[in-house]
């Protein structure tokens, strides 16, 4: 990451959503991390929110951030895996405008050094939708941390060069 220290910091609002069928808030240690890390980047924490793995759920809820002005970017924890209750990528393909792809293969080469050729059985994926972005990470604590340390929080900062998911939000919208 090269951070031009002559740029100014743009901090945006995230959401982060935790999709699970079996943890509550006093389980939801992925979302935890999530919220740290992205407060101690010194971004703000806009919203927060668990949903059960069932697409019409989290369809709902992304679509209210969506049209939220308050919410630049979602950041999901779980439900990307290829049991049949993993559902976030549908969710996602319901609602995008279009897809990220090099989110998800960067994800998966990141995790492939630490958990080998496990990373296959993820679905990490990226979209666009109404010009809000949307991560979607596995539910793991470790992944959640590649995702944010090894993606996001070099691409969700603005000094970032040579570019930067943040200096491209006033253009997410054009037609």
């Amino acid at each position: 990451m090269a951070i031009d220290e002559n740029a100014a910091f743009i901090p945006i609002n995230i959401a982060v959503l935790t999709v699970s069928d079996t943890r509550g808030p006093d389980e939801d240690t992925s979302g935890d991390i999530l919220a740290r890390r992205i407060e101690n980047a010194g971004h703000t924490l806009a919203a927060r929110a668990i949903k059960k793995d069932d697409v019409d759920a989290i369809v709902h809820r992304l679509n209210q951030w969506i049209a939220d002005p308050g919410v630049d970017a979602v950041v999901s924890t779980g439900g990307t895996g290829l049991t049949g209750r993993d559902v976030t990528p549908e969710a996602l393909d319901r609602i995008k405008d279009k897809d990220i792809p090099g989110f998800g293969e960067l994800f998966r080469w990141i995790s492939y050094k630490i958990i080998g050729t496990s990373t296959i059985q993820s679905r990490a994926m990226a979209v666009l939708a109404g010009g809000t972005y949307i991560f979607a990470l596995p539910g793991s604590n470790g992944a959640v941390k590649d995702g944010w340390d090894g993606i996001l929080a070099e691409q969700l900062d603005s000094r970032n060069r040579p570019c930067n998911f943040v200096e491209l939000m006033p253009r997410l919208r054009e037609r």
